[in-house]
């Protein structure tokens, strides 16, 4: 890492040039090749990807995604003669536009599209392509052309995923408030506006890059839609939290000093270590998704962990050289002047840092206990985790699409917005006469409103009929119809045939999709717990450790979970916060929030405990270490956790209900492991365990490998301190930890200080 930092700032405007030349070349092919994202998140293997199949082989082209043209009379009846023509007059331009395959009038071709009362109607209309193939621009003109007949006591309302596309936010407000945020917390952390501006302009750099590299990547693979705002919403938070942990370390080097080139080495050669070090586990947790075998989940694992790859290597590469750039600049005027008049002297943790770590030592067992019922309260509501479908009933209030959802099912009930489309093979003579008998069956099932005639293809071996659910397509009791159908009405029905029907529809293949996952999960998390327990014992030489941090890193999933639950499923808030209604979590969400969680949560564990290692190496006092190490790391993970919270939480501005879930989630996350665990549960266990802290069986020392975050001095003072005690007879550290009497005052040991700078004058 040395030796990268010294090229980085000898060579600076070379390294500064690359990076500028990188994200020029990404965004100029990202424009040129265009987007290629995919919202399909059917899975092939599943009863319902087995329905789908089914209907595109039988009926080809009307697998197109559909739209839906609403129309409400607030007086009178929609079949009026004015109101009549005036519609299907605009229906007739509607159906002439580009990319539009076919529009079901309720006035002719679609019977029964018009309320009992008959103040609603509604037509289908479908694409020729699906949802994610359709072209914003093509569903933008439906929505005008629709528009146009509103007026005159008419109300018109669209709805339809296509239809969704023309509700997506434009621009990158959410963005730009998140780094204006990070920026007012820096510069106060910093007091320069230069230091405080290079974790900003890294991270951006950065993540410009893997953003413009995701859209390329979607030419290669299948990738989410929100793939590249997850990515933006990762890259930014990761970003300016690893280049503030080296600035700091940096700015720390120039108050001693050291010379700015050195100081630039020094902090990459040691919190950067620790940054690529916290940047490995966060890729590690998101390829994890890979074990999942998922094409949906694996292009988002890619994308996620490219845009992290690309963030640490902008910290320990960019950074420096524009370090180099700005000079002793990246201290305050007030720290430059200091320094001038006073000469170099090393920081102590002062003030409420310090105070917070003594009051830790001196209360762990009520402090701990606090710690665990906050996360254990926080946690509750995720008993109750609900994953489904959130439609397009849960948009906010004002959209199209949430009002187009509404009059239909105010005027024909809430199944109508998500049917069950029923996909028959039919092999044998009895086949047909065992379909024909179906409808009558299910009209008599709980749950079932109606339901249509059975359409045959052009070749008789595949049909299908909808089955309208009483409830809507969000609702457990949906799912309940979804599975009394499979498990009840089907199996008698085809008894002594060859019959095959498949079930599927929008709940169908939500709840297959949601299945697939729940029963993956158990595998996924704990490959991603055993990952990172394998890290940190390499790098901590520890048992207690790894599972210190697996048992917080659920903690803080736990509480994240639950906080998501009240505010999404439960609806606390949701609606204030622009959200839309209450309604179900997304199946994919735990997935992908598991992965993203434990990685950003063993970020700021390694932050933290390297500290206290660099200290336990150097004195072998495991009060001391736990002290110091928090009264030294605690205001930094503090700011960078303001800096992260204040990102994720601008993503809520997204208007995208999937993104909002993320940023609360993450947010959340992210402020019950800097505020809870790391300062407060994470250190009052450590005192109590004592040196049990550090134990690792001698045998299993030998044989495991070294992964070294730490700097090479620290490791020299703990083999001469062992060999020392060795021949003194003397216990072990825990003794030695043990030993050491209760202080307030927290000190800093400067003798790593003094051999770095003898080290940079050799």
């Amino acid at each position: 890492m040395a030796a990268i930092a010294r090229w980085c700032v000898k060579h600076r405007l070379v390294v500064v040039l690359l990076w500028l030349f990188t994200l020029g070349g990404t965004v100029a092919g990202a424009a040129v090749a265009g987007s290629a994202y995919s919202s399909d998140y059917e899975e092939p293997g599943t009863e319902s990807g087995r329905a789908l199949a089914l209907l595109d082989r039988g009926f080809p082209g009307i697998g197109g995604d559909g739209g839906t043209i609403v129309w409400h009379t607030e007086r009178g009846s929609v079949r009026d003669p004015a109101v009549e023509q005036r519609m299907a007059a605009m229906l007739h331009r509607v159906e002439e536009l580009p990319g539009i395959a076919s529009v079901a009038s309720p006035y002719g071709s679609a019977p029964g599209r018009i309320s009992a009362d008959g103040r609603t109607a509604y037509a289908s209309v479908t694409f020729a392509s699906q949802a994610d193939g359709v072209v914003t621009e093509r569903a933008q003109a439906l929505v005008d052309t629709a528009r146009t007949a509103a007026g005159d006591g008419v109300q018109v309302e669209l709805g339809g995923e296509a239809v969704g596309l023309t509700e997506a936010p434009g621009g990158h407000l959410a963005e730009a408030i998140g780094v204006i945020v990070a920026a007012v917390v820096l510069f106060l952390a910093f007091g320069s506006l230069a230091a405080s501006a290079l974790p900003i302009a890294t991270a951006l750099v950065s993540v410009g890059t893997a953003y413009s590299a995701i859209v390329l990547l979607g030419h290669l693979m299948t990738v989410a839609d929100f793939a590249p705002m997850l990515g933006l919403l990762i890259g930014l938070g990761v970003g300016i939290d690893y280049a503030l942990f080296i600035v700091t370390r940096h700015r720390a080097g120039l108050k001693r000093g050291l010379p700015v080139a050195e100081a630039a080495r020094i902090a990459v050669a040691t919190t950067g270590r620790a940054v690529v070090f916290a940047g490995a586990t966060v890729c590690i947790a998101l390829l994890g998704m890979l074990i999942l075998r998922l094409g949906f989940l694996n292009g988002v694992a890619v994308a996620a962990s490219l845009t992290v790859v690309l963030t640490v290597a902008a910290s320990v590469t960019l950074l420096p050289a524009l370090l180099s750039f700005i000079g002793m600049r990246a201290l305050s005027r007030r720290e430059r002047r200091r320094l001038a008049e006073h000469g170099p002297r090393p920081e102590l943790p002062t003030g409420f840092a310090a105070r917070w770590s003594a009051f830790v030592e001196r209360r762990p067992k009520l402090l701990g206990a606090f710690a665990a019922a906050a996360i254990l309260l926080l946690a509750l509501p995720t008993f109750s985790l609900h994953l489904g479908t959130s439609d397009q009933g849960n948009n906010p209030a004002g959209a199209t699409t949430r009002k187009a959802y509404d009059l239909i099912a105010d005027g024909f009930g809430p199944g109508v917005n998500g049917p069950l489309t029923l996909v028959a093979a039919l092999d044998g003579a009895d086949d047909r006469p065992a379909l024909d008998a179906l409808p009558a069956r299910l009209a008599h099932t709980e749950g079932v409103a109606s339901v249509s005639p059975i359409t045959y293809s052009p070749a008789g071996d595949i049909a299908f009929l909808t089955v309208v659910p009483d409830s809507s397509p969000q609702d457990k009791a949906t799912s309940e119809l979804v599975h009394r159908i499979r498990a009840e009405v089907l199996p008698p029905a085809a008894q002594g045939t060859s019959l095959q029907v498949h079930v599927g529809g929008v709940t169908a293949s939500y709840d297959d999709f949601a299945e697939t996952l729940v029963g993956k999960l158990p595998l996924f998390v704990g490959v991603v717990i055993s990952l990172g327990c394998l890290l940190l014992l390499l790098a901590f030489r520890s048992i207690g450790i790894p599972l210190k941090a697996a048992a917080m890193n659920i903690a803080a999933v736990a509480g994240a979970f639950g906080i998501v639950v009240a505010v999404f499923q439960w609806g606390w808030g949701s609606e204030l916060l622009g959200l839309g209604s209450a309604g179900p979590i997304e199946p994919f969400l735990p997935v992908i929030m598991v992965s993203v969680l434990f990685g950003l949560s063993m970020d700021y564990q390694v932050f933290l405990v390297s500290r206290m290692y660099e200290e336990w190496l150097e004195t072998g006092d495991n009060r001391r270490a736990v002290r110091v190490g928090l009264a030294e790391t605690s205001r930094v993970i503090n700011s960078a956790a303001v800096i992260m919270i204040s990102v994720f939480l601008a993503f809520v501005l997204s208007g995208d209900r999937v993104i909002a879930m993320f940023g609360i989630g993450l947010a959340a996350a992210v402020a019950l492991d800097a505020f809870v665990l790391r300062t407060l549960l994470v250190p009052a266990l450590m005192h109590l365990l004592g040196g049990a802290n550090w134990w690792l069986p001698r045998r299993l020392d030998r044989i495991l490998p070294r992964i070294s975050i730490e700097p090479p001095e620290c490791r020299v003072a703990a083999e001469a301190r062992t060999e020392a005690e060795a021949g003194a007879g003397s216990g072990t550290g825990a003794g030695a930890g043990t030993r050491t009497g209760t202080r307030t005052e927290i000190r800093t040991d400067t003798r790593t200080e003094a051999r770095e700078e003898t080290r940079s004058g050799a």
